[in-house]
């Protein structure tokens, strides 16, 4: 969660990097709709979190809040804030419903007609999840890292770390991650590795 500027900074390049976005120009911030309603949400939860009693901060979240709730409603979004950790990548405009009290983790890639909603529960989503198009996600469960979530797959049960799952209802495939599936830009992981060596 964003709780201050270092914290919004830094989720602000791991989105950057998930979108393999080096430098945000001018024409990228304006033709990359998808990123610019992220990056705007980030500074939503940004102010949010560290708003207190401050009427500017109050005032410059609620204008943001109400002109990305427009760009959402065009794109096909409804993304909370709070709920998609550091490295998010919407990969397409399209329907995307996520409950608010979802928690999900770092480097989340989720494709368009996806929802992650509730049912007597709402899920909590590792980090490293490729969510393909079409998936359901639903209840009180818990999906483990480096998860691939298969196109149009519903996935009502908890699931561990380094599968593949796909199916209606969901079921393991394949004991191969997301990561070894392939599914993540093959950059953003050798930049990782090189940061956390380096």
């Amino acid at each position: 969660m964003i709780t201050d500027r270092h914290s919004y900074k830094a989720y602000r390049q791991a989105d950057l990097q998930a979108y393999q976005v080096e430098h945000l120009t001018f024409y990228r911030w304006h033709w990359m709709d998808c990123l610019r309603f992220q990056l705007r949400l980030r500074k939503i939860e940004y102010l949010y979190n560290t708003k207190g009693r401050n009427p500017l901060r109050i005032l410059h979240w609620f204008v943001l809040e109400v002109i990305n709730h427009r760009l959402g409603t065009r794109l096909g979004f409804s993304i909370p804030k709070n709920v998609f950790g550091p490295g998010l990548c919407i990969v397409h405009p399209g329907t995307i419903v996520v409950n608010p009290a979802a928690k999900v983790g770092s480097y989340c890639r989720i494709h368009p007609g996806t929802c992650i909603g509730d049912y007597n529960g709402i899920p909590t989503l590792g980090d490293h999840v490729y969510i393909g198009p079409g998936a359901k996600l639903y209840g009180n469960i818990t999906i483990g890292n480096n998860v691939a979530v298969g196109a149009n797959a519903v996935v009502n049960k908890s699931f561990p770390d380094n599968v593949t799952i796909a199916g209606v209802p969901a079921k393991i495939i394949s004991y191969t991650g997301a990561v070894e599936q392939g599914v993540f830009p093959k950059t953003l992981f050798i930049n990782n590795k090189t940061e956390n060596n380096g």
